[in-house]
């Protein structure tokens, strides 16, 4: 398989199971179409690789927060890479969010770092397990924090983003999302939570309106199963209402997008699992399955 310009993977945290996780895309049948980003020391000579060689020598499980700016970089290059047209996305292995912060840069996760660097205002994460695809209106936030978040506004960008994404990137002419209500029931009428009547269900009511194909707010328990029809993608109202549902299905095989930036990207939906790097133990089967989804993309 040939695409028109090729893929970027970052290799992710040098002491965790990405390096070797890169070397098995060589099994992938876009092998030809990648350009890896890491250190060439620890990747297969045979992949293509931009050499961002570490300062301190790599031990696998013992990350070194010394060794985050050149991880950052290479992930800057890699985003910068795509908007200025060198490649058709970027793939991602795991890096380990608490061990840049230890090196002193504010860091809370790729989504928001290539955010800032591609310019986007609202990223919105998806994860994809063959046909189901689970987007989530707010990510990292305690419980507690959730309700006061979802405002109106928020859900109508979530939702105009989602919406256009599934067109653009993924070939779909007319989504159809289900969006979960956030209490349980979808508020069983407003006698468990408020959130659906005051400020889901107007905003569905509005984007409908326009043309969008959306359905609920409707419960979370049933949103996912064969009863609840049809649908392009579910959006959660918050990371463990969705999550949960997409990695049963899937785990191991499943990806996460970042959708509502300008660029394509993809990535594993696991971590660097720092127990068994160097090991070889590590299933490549995410990070094969995100490369696949960012060349549908992209050919998309």
């Amino acid at each position: 398989m040939s695409l028109a310009r090729p893929l970027v993977v970052t290799a992710g945290e040098p002491a965790g199971v990405g390096p070797e996780l890169c070397n098995a895309l060589l099994d992938s049948p876009y092998a030809d179409d990648l350009i890896v980003i890491g250190d060439r020391r620890q990747l297969d000579g045979r992949l293509r690789i931009v050499d961002t060689p570490f300062p301190v020598d790599v031990a696998p499980g013992k990350p070194d927060p010394a060794n985050a700016e050149t991880l950052l970089s290479g992930l800057r290059a890699a985003a910068k890479g795509c908007l200025a047209g060198d490649y058709a996305g970027m793939v991602t292995a795991p890096l380990a969010k608490h061990v840049i912060a230890d090196s002193g840069v504010a860091f809370t996760g790729h989504t928001e770092f290539l955010a800032e660097v591609t310019g986007a205002p609202h990223p919105v994460m998806l994860l994809v397990a063959g046909d189901l695809r689970v987007a989530l209106a707010s990510t990292h936030l305690p419980l507690r924090d959730v309700p006061d978040y979802l405002t109106p506004a928020i859900i109508e960008r979530v939702l105009r983003i989602l919406d256009q994404d599934l067109r653009e990137k993924f070939g779909i002419s007319q989504p159809e999302i289900i969006v979960c209500g956030l209490n349980p029931h979808a508020g069983e009428g407003g006698h468990l939570g408020s959130e659906e009547n005051d400020v889901i269900a107007p905003t569905l009511e509005a984007l409908r309106a326009e043309g969008l194909k959306l359905r609920g707010p409707m419960p979370a328990d049933t949103a996912f199963t064969p009863a609840a029809g049809n649908k392009d993608a579910v959006l959660a109202m918050y990371h463990d209402q969705g999550l949960p549902v997409l990695k049963y299905a899937g785990f191991g095989h499943a990806v996460n997008v970042t959708l509502g930036l300008p660029i394509i990207r993809t990535s594993v939906d696991h971590g660097t699992a720092f127990d068994i790097a160097g090991t070889g133990t590590a299933d490549p089967g995410s990070l094969l399955a995100a490369v696949e989804l960012a060349a549908s993309m992209a050919q998309n």
